[in-house]
């Protein structure tokens, strides 16, 4: 029983510190996104130029991956935001 009162008083104690990582982690989750796509970006330009003929396929390749980054993204701000609210 003491052990347990312990936990949660240090807990509660830590409780901004949780507060600050969730707000970091949202930041860092929105830039790792960003560069993300850009990097798809920067690749999907790329290839265009090398194989002009293949613009379609790869437009919807570029458009696929970066709405998986953006859901992933989303994702993890939202996590970050629950933690920082709740």
């Amino acid at each position: 029983m003491e052990l347990l009162s312990i936990l949660l008083q240090v807990a509660a104690d830590l409780a901004p510190w949780a507060k600050f990582g969730a707000g970091i982690g949202a930041g860092l989750a929105t830039v790792g996104a960003g560069i993300g796509i850009g990097q798809i970006g920067r690749g999907a330009v790329e290839a265009i130029a090398r194989q002009p003929e293949a613009v379609g396929d790869i437009r919807s390749n570029m458009i696929v991956a970066a709405a998986l980054i953006e859901g992933v993204a989303f994702f993890s701000v939202v996590v970050c935001l629950l933690i920082v609210f709740l």
